[in-house]
Protein backbone atom coordinates (compact mmCIF):
# COMPACT_ATOMS: atom_id res chain seq x y z
CA UNK A 1 0.00 0.00 0.00
CA UNK A 2 1.40 3.47 -1.01
CA UNK A 3 2.03 6.52 1.18
CA UNK A 4 -1.70 7.80 0.10
CA UNK A 5 -3.28 4.65 0.74
CA UNK A 6 -1.65 3.86 4.52
CA UNK A 7 -2.90 7.16 5.38
CA UNK A 8 -6.33 6.92 4.19
CA UNK A 9 -6.81 3.89 6.45
CA UNK A 10 -4.93 5.22 9.34
CA UNK A 11 -6.79 8.47 9.26
CA UNK A 12 -10.25 5.89 8.97
CA UNK A 13 -9.07 4.16 12.00
CA UNK A 14 -8.52 7.49 14.18
CA UNK A 15 -11.38 9.50 13.30
CA UNK A 16 -13.53 7.43 11.48
CA UNK A 17 -14.16 9.40 7.92
CA UNK A 18 -13.59 7.12 5.02
CA UNK A 19 -11.40 9.02 2.40
CA UNK A 20 -12.05 6.64 0.20
CA UNK A 21 -15.88 7.05 -0.40
CA UNK A 22 -14.44 10.57 -1.84
CA UNK A 23 -13.46 11.04 -5.14
CA UNK A 24 -10.06 9.59 -4.80
CA UNK A 25 -8.52 12.28 -7.29
CA UNK A 26 -10.05 15.38 -6.08
CA UNK A 27 -9.41 14.45 -2.49
CA UNK A 28 -5.94 13.37 -2.89
CA UNK A 29 -5.31 16.60 -4.51
CA UNK A 30 -6.72 18.60 -1.81
CA UNK A 31 -5.11 17.01 1.01
CA UNK A 32 -1.46 17.07 -1.01
CA UNK A 33 -2.11 20.95 -0.84
CA UNK A 34 -3.17 21.14 2.65
CA UNK A 35 0.36 18.66 3.30
CA UNK A 36 2.57 20.89 1.22
CA UNK A 37 1.16 23.55 3.27
CA UNK A 38 1.80 22.43 6.65
CA UNK A 39 5.58 21.27 4.79
CA UNK A 40 5.54 17.87 5.56
CA UNK A 41 7.78 15.43 3.38
CA UNK A 42 4.83 12.97 3.43
CA UNK A 43 1.49 11.61 4.28
CA UNK A 44 3.02 9.44 6.78
CA UNK A 45 4.95 12.36 8.13
CA UNK A 46 1.92 14.29 8.59
CA UNK A 47 -0.09 11.49 10.40
CA UNK A 48 2.65 10.70 13.03
CA UNK A 49 2.40 14.79 13.36
CA UNK A 50 -1.74 14.23 14.31
CA UNK A 51 -0.48 12.26 17.56
CA UNK A 52 1.86 15.28 18.77
CA UNK A 53 -0.15 18.15 17.57
CA UNK A 54 -4.11 18.26 18.05
CA UNK A 55 -4.24 21.43 16.17
CA UNK A 56 -3.12 20.01 12.88
CA UNK A 57 -6.20 17.04 12.71
CA UNK A 58 -8.48 19.93 13.66
CA UNK A 59 -7.13 22.18 10.40
CA UNK A 60 -7.02 18.83 8.73
CA UNK A 61 -10.91 17.93 9.19
CA UNK A 62 -11.61 21.51 8.34
CA UNK A 63 -9.73 20.55 5.20
CA UNK A 64 -11.68 17.43 4.09
CA UNK A 65 -15.18 18.96 4.39
CA UNK A 66 -16.57 20.85 1.81
CA UNK A 67 -17.74 24.98 2.61
CA UNK A 68 -18.97 26.31 -0.28
CA UNK A 69 -22.26 27.35 0.28
CA UNK A 70 -24.71 31.09 -0.28
CA UNK A 71 -28.25 31.93 0.25
CA UNK A 72 -30.97 31.35 -2.31
CA UNK A 73 -27.88 29.52 -4.78
CA UNK A 74 -29.45 28.91 -8.07
CA UNK A 75 -32.49 31.15 -7.38
CA UNK A 76 -34.66 29.48 -9.56
CA UNK A 77 -34.38 25.89 -8.18
CA UNK A 78 -35.71 27.54 -4.77
CA UNK A 79 -38.51 29.08 -6.42
CA UNK A 80 -39.43 26.09 -8.19
CA UNK A 81 -39.69 24.79 -4.52
CA UNK A 82 -41.47 27.19 -3.10
CA UNK A 83 -44.11 27.41 -6.19
CA UNK A 84 -44.54 24.03 -6.94
CA UNK A 85 -43.39 21.45 -4.32
CA UNK A 86 -44.21 23.23 -0.85
CA UNK A 87 -47.82 24.16 -1.36
CA UNK A 88 -48.29 20.09 -2.01
CA UNK A 89 -46.34 18.67 0.96
CA UNK A 90 -47.86 21.17 3.11
CA UNK A 91 -51.60 20.57 2.26
CA UNK A 92 -53.29 17.77 4.65
CA UNK A 93 -50.33 18.32 7.20
CA UNK A 94 -49.70 20.31 10.41
CA UNK A 95 -46.25 21.39 9.98
CA UNK A 96 -43.33 19.58 7.73
CA UNK A 97 -40.52 18.19 9.01
CA UNK A 98 -37.13 19.24 6.90
CA UNK A 99 -33.27 18.40 6.76
CA UNK A 100 -30.42 20.60 5.65
CA UNK A 101 -27.95 18.34 5.28
CA UNK A 102 -24.14 18.87 5.41
CA UNK A 103 -25.38 22.14 5.69
CA UNK A 104 -21.77 23.88 5.61
CA UNK A 105 -22.10 27.36 7.55
CA UNK A 106 -25.57 27.56 7.04
CA UNK A 107 -27.12 29.71 4.26
CA UNK A 108 -29.21 26.88 2.77
CA UNK A 109 -31.24 26.08 6.11
CA UNK A 110 -31.90 29.66 6.70
CA UNK A 111 -32.56 29.91 3.34
CA UNK A 112 -35.80 27.01 3.81
CA UNK A 113 -36.80 29.20 7.14
CA UNK A 114 -37.48 32.64 5.13
CA UNK A 115 -39.62 30.87 2.53
CA UNK A 116 -41.39 28.31 4.88
CA UNK A 117 -41.99 31.51 6.82
CA UNK A 118 -43.08 33.58 4.24
CA UNK A 119 -45.75 30.77 3.25
CA UNK A 120 -47.04 30.38 6.84
CA UNK A 121 -45.68 27.09 6.71
CA UNK A 122 -45.14 25.36 10.71
CA UNK A 123 -41.69 23.45 10.33
CA UNK A 124 -38.73 21.40 12.48
CA UNK A 125 -35.78 22.03 10.50
CA UNK A 126 -32.21 19.99 11.35
CA UNK A 127 -29.63 21.38 10.02
CA UNK A 128 -26.12 19.58 10.02
CA UNK A 129 -22.75 18.98 8.67
CA UNK A 130 -20.02 16.56 9.80
CA UNK A 131 -17.27 19.74 10.54
CA UNK A 132 -18.24 21.24 13.96
CA UNK A 133 -16.69 24.58 13.30
CA UNK A 134 -18.85 25.41 10.73
CA UNK A 135 -21.90 24.53 12.23
CA UNK A 136 -20.75 26.89 14.95
CA UNK A 137 -20.66 29.41 12.15
CA UNK A 138 -23.75 28.54 11.06
CA UNK A 139 -25.24 29.08 14.72
CA UNK A 140 -23.63 32.54 15.08
CA UNK A 141 -25.24 33.76 11.65
CA UNK A 142 -22.62 35.83 10.63
CA UNK A 143 -22.18 36.54 6.47
CA UNK A 144 -20.42 38.92 4.41
CA UNK A 145 -22.12 41.01 1.72
CA UNK A 146 -20.69 37.80 -0.80
CA UNK A 147 -22.98 35.39 0.81
CA UNK A 148 -26.35 37.69 0.84
CA UNK A 149 -26.08 38.72 -2.41
CA UNK A 150 -29.25 36.70 -3.64
CA UNK A 151 -30.89 37.28 -0.64
CA UNK A 152 -34.32 39.19 -1.64
CA UNK A 153 -34.51 43.04 -0.11
CA UNK A 154 -37.83 42.21 1.81
CA UNK A 155 -36.03 38.78 3.52
CA UNK A 156 -32.63 41.27 4.42
CA UNK A 157 -35.33 43.78 6.16
CA UNK A 158 -37.04 41.24 8.05
CA UNK A 159 -34.54 38.82 8.92
CA UNK A 160 -30.80 40.23 8.95
CA UNK A 161 -29.48 42.51 11.32
CA UNK A 162 -26.80 44.77 9.34
CA UNK A 163 -23.09 44.99 10.89
CA UNK A 164 -20.10 46.59 10.38
CA UNK A 165 -17.97 46.32 7.29
CA UNK A 166 -20.77 45.34 4.79
CA UNK A 167 -21.71 42.35 7.39
CA UNK A 168 -25.02 40.90 8.48
CA UNK A 169 -26.24 38.72 11.38
CA UNK A 170 -29.33 36.45 10.96
CA UNK A 171 -32.12 37.45 13.83
CA UNK A 172 -32.88 35.04 16.52
CA UNK A 173 -36.64 34.84 15.53
CA UNK A 174 -35.39 32.92 12.19
CA UNK A 175 -32.65 30.84 14.06
CA UNK A 176 -35.93 29.76 16.08
CA UNK A 177 -37.15 26.32 14.76
CA UNK A 178 -33.14 25.28 13.48
CA UNK A 179 -31.73 22.57 15.56
CA UNK A 180 -28.07 22.45 14.28
CA UNK A 181 -26.33 19.64 15.01
CA UNK A 182 -23.23 17.19 13.87
CA UNK A 183 -23.81 14.27 11.54
CA UNK A 184 -21.77 11.98 8.78
CA UNK A 185 -23.89 11.13 6.05
CA UNK A 186 -21.48 8.12 5.34
CA UNK A 187 -21.44 7.06 8.94
CA UNK A 188 -24.47 8.08 11.31
CA UNK A 189 -27.84 7.05 11.65
CA UNK A 190 -30.37 9.20 9.65
CA UNK A 191 -33.80 10.82 10.87
CA UNK A 192 -36.74 9.59 10.31
CA UNK A 193 -40.43 10.77 9.13
CA UNK A 194 -38.87 13.87 6.83
CA UNK A 195 -41.15 15.32 4.48
CA UNK A 196 -38.14 17.29 2.79
CA UNK A 197 -34.13 16.58 2.21
CA UNK A 198 -32.17 19.54 1.10
CA UNK A 199 -28.69 18.32 0.02
CA UNK A 200 -27.42 20.27 -2.45
CA UNK A 201 -23.78 20.77 -3.60
CA UNK A 202 -21.62 17.81 -1.83
CA UNK A 203 -23.05 14.49 -3.71
CA UNK A 204 -20.39 14.97 -6.52
CA UNK A 205 -17.64 14.54 -4.06
CA UNK A 206 -18.40 11.05 -3.23
CA UNK A 207 -17.70 8.12 -5.13
CA UNK A 208 -20.56 6.20 -6.77
CA UNK A 209 -21.07 3.57 -4.61
CA UNK A 210 -20.40 6.16 -1.74
CA UNK A 211 -23.42 8.06 -3.36
CA UNK A 212 -25.59 4.90 -3.55
CA UNK A 213 -25.63 4.20 0.13
CA UNK A 214 -26.33 7.73 0.54
CA UNK A 215 -29.28 7.95 -1.70
CA UNK A 216 -30.48 4.67 -0.07
CA UNK A 217 -30.77 5.97 3.08
CA UNK A 218 -31.91 9.26 2.22
CA UNK A 219 -35.27 7.88 0.22
CA UNK A 220 -35.54 5.93 3.99
CA UNK A 221 -35.12 9.01 5.80
CA UNK A 222 -38.43 10.15 4.11
CA UNK A 223 -41.87 9.58 4.33
CA UNK A 224 -43.70 8.33 1.51
CA UNK A 225 -44.84 11.37 -1.04
CA UNK A 226 -41.90 13.04 0.98
CA UNK A 227 -38.81 15.10 -1.55
CA UNK A 228 -35.33 14.95 -1.99
CA UNK A 229 -33.61 18.36 -3.18
CA UNK A 230 -29.80 18.12 -4.49
CA UNK A 231 -27.55 20.25 -6.68
CA UNK A 232 -28.07 21.85 -9.65
CA UNK A 233 -25.08 19.13 -11.38
CA UNK A 234 -26.11 16.27 -8.70
CA UNK A 235 -29.18 14.69 -11.08
CA UNK A 236 -29.96 11.34 -10.14
CA UNK A 237 -29.60 8.85 -13.40
CA UNK A 238 -31.88 6.17 -11.65
CA UNK A 239 -33.73 7.23 -9.05
CA UNK A 240 -36.03 4.00 -9.42
CA UNK A 241 -33.81 2.34 -7.47
CA UNK A 242 -33.98 4.97 -4.50
CA UNK A 243 -37.40 4.16 -4.99
CA UNK A 244 -37.56 7.91 -6.04
CA UNK A 245 -39.34 9.28 -9.32
CA UNK A 246 -38.92 12.83 -10.59
CA UNK A 247 -41.13 16.02 -9.59
CA UNK A 248 -39.39 19.34 -10.56
CA UNK A 249 -35.88 19.62 -12.05
CA UNK A 250 -33.52 18.61 -9.27
CA UNK A 251 -35.97 17.09 -6.81
CA UNK A 252 -37.13 13.32 -6.03
CA UNK A 253 -40.58 12.54 -4.55
CA UNK A 254 -40.43 8.76 -2.68
CA UNK A 255 -42.86 6.80 -3.80
CA UNK A 256 -42.35 3.55 -2.19
CA UNK A 257 -43.89 3.13 1.17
Amino acid sequence: MDDYGQFVAQVYRKTGINLADYKEAQMKRRLTSFRDREQYASFHDMLEAFNRDPTLLERFLNRITIKVSEFFRNSERWQSLQKEVLPVLASNRAHLKCWSAACSTGEEPYTLAMILKEMGIPFELLATDIDRSVLERAKTGEYGPQAVRHVPRHFREQYFIPLEDNRFRVKAELKRGIRFFQHDLLQDAYPEGCHLIVCRNVMIYFTDEAKTRIYRAFSDSLVPGGVLFVGSTEQILRPADYGLAPLAPFMYQRVSS
